[in-house]
């Protein structure tokens, strides 16, 4: 079996593929809650007041110790995603109107949401007698462009959700809920809590990102 390499794509079509798949991928999610004082009552009744962005973390390394050729001509491109670039859709340069492309992370099935580069950390660790870098580790942290209502969607066009990729868990619904949409079988909730660790269904916070597995067979 081949092993698929995962890459960042981003907006203007630049596709920089990794060397080596991350070892682990790391999201977070925040929601913001009012607090509902009542005289005479031990804790406040909460009120959900909105959805943070979904944020995640990677740590890839990047060799050509093989060609002898400077990694500079990768990292370049990375971090060319951190500045602002006029091809991007919406730019208007007379108006000073512009940003950084936003970019998906694809691994395989897995694909993230729309994402912009939040911080980009690069160390260079092999070098040539002549200073050349043929080694680098560069970290990254991503956030959420825009409200997608699923993470991620199967294609640009269709919207729906697949699985093997990433399910963010909305206000009100459990695993049974989203077995039952994803694979037309509530019954299949308890390979979705394998694939996430998750020993209580029912204890679920709103914003988890949920791994969706294919189903074998």
């Amino acid at each position: 079996m081949s092993i698929q390499k995962a890459y960042l794509m981003s907006e203007t079509k630049t596709k920089i593929p990794f060397m080596f798949n991350p070892s682990d991928l790391e999201f977070s999610k925040s929601t913001d809650w009012k607090s509902n004082n009542s005289p005479g009552s031990n804790a406040p009744q909460l009120t959900f007041d909105s959805g943070k962005s979904v944020e995640f973390k990677l740590t890839a390394i990047f060799d050509s110790t093989e060609t002898g050729k400077s990694i500079t001509d990768i990292t370049d491109k990375l971090y060319k995603l951190t500045i602002t670039d006029k091809k991007v859709k919406g730019t208007k340069e007379d108006r000073n109107i512009k940003r950084p492309p936003w970019v998906q992370f694809h691994w395989g099935k897995l694909r993230s949401f729309k994402a912009v580069i939040t911080s980009f950390n690069l160390k260079y660790t092999y070098f040539t007698s002549k200073g050349v870098p043929l080694r680098a580790e560069v970290s990254m942290s991503f956030r959420q462009f825009m409200d997608e209502g699923v993470t991620p969607p199967q294609n640009p066009t269709s919207g729906t959700p697949n699985p093997g990729q990433v399910r963010r868990l909305e206000a009100g619904q459990y695993l049974d809920t989203v077995a039952d949409e994803l694979y037309g079988d509530p019954g299949q909730w308890r390979a979705i809590a394998h694939a996430n660790g998750i020993d209580d269904p029912l204890a679920l916070d709103p914003g988890r990102v949920l791994m969706i597995p294919e189903l074998e067979g």
